[in-house]
């Protein structure tokens, strides 16, 4: 144990009180974080006058270790999701300690620590002091369904800690929005409609449930679906669905786009569908009919006048 005397603030080893005057000190006990329990007897003494006993009881077992602990060491999720725990690192020695973070984590696994909001590979920890660490896991989007466990490990030349973090994997989530044929094109003509052929995809290993179909298109198009919802889909598997798509009849030639969407509530997929507006038949036929009796009332007028 060490012993440090005080007067007035200041740290003293030896003091001068005049005849029949008195001096009050204060005495300081700094008891070792690694010690025993039981009862500690020691001596103050003033040389050549006086004898003051003291008795220090330790009640508790003290200790010269590190901690690494967290409230909540069991998370659970899919695989392309960032898990988040929030650890306590407490230094239990007597001296200030610089620990170096590491974990053993499986390949294609990425771990950051961070402390004071800044990512860090080590931590400066007072004596006696704790600090917070906020530890991100990120699994691959690949990664099976199943347990995992991620050792955490602080360490210094003089002490260490160990913390178990328990990781649940429900598996990725995917969804691919497309055509069995790939083909993002088709064709209408102004005012009619187009029933077109929909494949969503299950490119994750976590079953999707409730996917609904969605879309827009230009001003005074109308697209809908059939079904507008997909109750659910088997990881790898594909459902079928159609899109409705209706043009404007007063739509001119030309290319437009209407977008699409297939939605879960963990993830979503979109396409632009380039819909190639044709003319009616019907309007083509009127077209060419004032065409020709244009050419006809001109024909016909130089027929009358062009001679005069």
């Amino acid at each position: 144990m060490d012993l440090l005397h005080e007067v007035g603030g200041w740290t003293v080893g030896q003091l001068s009180v005049l005849p029949k005057d008195k001096k009050t000190l204060t005495l300081q006990v700094q008891v070792p974080l690694q010690v025993n329990k039981g009862a500690y007897h020691f001596t103050v003494a003033a040389k050549g006058i006086a004898r003051l006993p003291l008795t220090v009881v330790v009640s508790q077992q003290g200790t010269f270790k590190s901690e690494f602990s967290t409230a909540q060491s069991n998370m659970q999720g899919a695989a392309n999701s960032t898990f988040t725990y929030t650890a306590t690192l407490r230094n239990g020695t007597g001296a200030d300690q610089v620990y170096a973070l590491n974990s053993n984590v499986p390949p294609g696994w990425n771990i950051a620590f961070k402390a004071d909001y800044k990512q860090v590979s080590s931590v400066s920890v007072e004596a006696n002091k704790s600090k917070e660490i906020t530890i991100e896991v990120d699994p691959p989007d690949e990664t099976p369904a199943g347990s995992y466990k991620i050792p955490v490990v602080a360490a210094t030349n003089a002490t260490s800690a160990d913390l178990a973090l328990d990781l649940s994997i429900t598996g990725s989530y995917g969804l691919q929005l497309g055509t069995p044929s790939g083909l993002l094109s088709t064709k209408v003509t102004a005012g009619d409609s187009k029933r077109l052929e929909l494949s969503v995809k299950n490119t994750g290993s976590a079953e999707l449930k409730n996917v609904e179909l969605q879309g827009t298109g230009p001003a005074n198009w109308e697209v809908s679906f059939e079904p507008q919802k997909i109750a659910s889909i088997a990881p790898g598997a594909t459902a079928q669905a159609y899109a409705i798509i209706k043009a404007d009849k007063k739509a001119i030639a030309g290319d437009y786009v209407a977008n699409l969407e297939a939605r879960s509530p963990e993830v979503s997929s979109k396409v632009d569908m380039r819909v190639a507006v044709e003319t009616s038949l019907l309007s083509g036929w009127l077209g060419l009919l004032i065409i020709v009796v244009a050419i006809g009332s001109v024909y016909y007028l130089f027929k009358k006048y062009g001679r005069r």
